[in-house]
């Protein structure tokens, strides 16, 4: 099947930062992806097909609720109950200003017209370009998308068992549709973690393709 490109199609380009990446001369790979940094040139030649590119970054305070560090006696991984619902405690990554939370040099997307950055609330974490993990509070990307007239999104970035996947869910909720372009994501592959993500995402009608079925 071939998906032909329409003027409101995006390509939605989910985290693709220093720390998510395998760490390279000193900098980055706190919370690294398994070759997350060899999806960068295909999202490159992604880029270019789009008329619409956007991007998300990951932006966290020092002292992030979503930190083991946070919670002593705790560590990366593991998982605890929060005020807003179950959290994994992750290491801490993209602190706000840090080279870790850089975009990778690599990523060459000049065009692309938004970065949400998102995760910055000391007290929730956020996964999903369009909601933080309380599942109410928004980070008006829809808002953003609908002024826009744009309608249906591709995913791509890291990781696709986390922030790919809630985007892709929390975008299909609010009447956009998503597609996943999953030769360019990469999983941090938590157990269970994968498969949970595939039934979670035809469960919702949403299709996972390869990026070369795009016309």
């Amino acid at each position: 099947m071939s998906i032909p490109l329409t003027p409101t199609d995006a390509l939605l380009v989910i985290d693709m930062q220093n720390d998510f990446c395998p760490a390279r001369d000193g900098i980055g790979g706190a919370l690294a992806v398994q070759d997350g940094d060899q999806i960068i040139p295909l999202i490159n030649q992604l880029g270019q097909r789009f008329h619409h590119v956007l991007l998300t970054q990951d932006w966290h305070p020092r002292g992030h609720i979503s930190f083991a560090s946070s919670h002593p006696g705790t560590q990366p991984f593991a998982v605890i109950d929060l005020p807003y619902g179950p959290q994994t405690l992750w290491p801490d990554h993209c602190v706000q200003g840090t080279p870790g939370a850089d975009l990778h040099p690599a990523l060459h997307l000049p065009h692309a017209e938004l970065i949400v950055r998102k995760g910055f609330h000391r007290q929730i974490d956020s996964y999903s370009a369009f909601l933080e993990n309380d599942h109410i509070t928004p980070t008006g990307l829809a808002g953003y998308l609908h002024e826009r007239d744009l309608k249906r999104l591709f995913l791509c970035g890291l990781a696709y068992d986390f922030c790919v996947r809630y985007s892709a869910l929390d975008g299909t909720a609010r009447g956009f549709e998503c597609i996943v372009l999953e030769d360019a994501t990469r999983a941090i592959g938590l157990p269970g973690s994968i498969e949970s993500t595939n039934a979670a995402f035809a469960a919702h009608n949403i299709a996972r393709i390869h990026s070369s079925q795009l016309a």
